[in-house]
């Protein structure tokens, strides 16, 4: 099983003058929780080379086990420094996709056409495609197979307007994971903030937040097989 995990190449957190990136963890859960399976994993961003990583994530308070094992993993840091560019990867060579989140996704990936058209050609392929917390940001103006919002009619959630506003950066975003899943017709449903919450909806699978990666990854793999 091949499965391409897309990163943000985006480190600019609005006009604050601090860094952000994608989240550790929830490339870490998902990492591990495939690659422990036999799962091959290839990583891509926009503009390929070095992912950054939202400090944030990065800070004692946000670890877990497996943003711990990441730290001392120089393989998968290897991985991360030297990323593919994302127009030089072919859905055809994957049996699925996975974004993870961190604020960056909301500048770049969601309005990266190479993205969009990757996540258009996964799903008419049928194939399972996963987002994580601020990740289903690069669902933004991605369309289903029939022309109208990939997320339209379907069960989805994603990074909830109380958590944003919980890490003080609704002000700071250029819009709300929540808010443009509802605006583009998806049928949005939350936990509890911070609790882990992840939805299927045929190929669709889409999860809350942080705590959320490892169910994630968990449903895109049993999605294949």
């Amino acid at each position: 099983m091949k499965v391409l995990f897309v990163l943000t190449s985006h480190d600019q957190l609005g006009d604050t003058g601090k860094k952000t990136g994608f989240w550790v963890e929830e490339f870490a859960g998902p990492y591990y929780t495939l690659t422990d399976k036999g799962v091959e994993i290839t990583l891509a961003t926009p503009k390929g080379g070095k992912a950054p990583i939202d400090p944030s994530s990065d800070a004692p308070d946000a670890a877990t086990e497996f943003t711990k094992r990441f730290d001392k993993d120089e393989e998968a840091q290897e991985y991360i420094n030297n990323t593919h560019q994302l127009a030089d990867v072919d859905a055809a060579d994957y049996d699925a996709v996975f974004y993870p989140g961190g604020h960056g996704p909301l500048w770049d990936l969601a309005n990266d056409e190479t993205s969009i058209k990757l996540i258009e050609t996964f799903n008419s392929q049928e194939k399972p495609i996963g987002f994580v917390c601020h990740a289903p940001a690069a669902l933004k103006r991605v369309k289903g197979t029939d022309g109208s919002p990939l997320v339209k009619g379907k069960k989805v959630t994603g990074f909830t307007n109380s958590e944003e506003d919980a890490v003080q950066l609704t002000d700071v975003v250029p819009f709300l994971v929540e808010d443009m899943l509802k605006e583009n017709g998806g049928v949005y449903s939350k936990g509890a903030d911070w609790t882990a919450y992840a939805l299927q909806d045929g190929n669709l699978i889409t999860g809350q937040n942080p705590a959320s990666s490892v169910l994630v990854a968990e449903k895109l793999y049993a999605a294949v097989h």
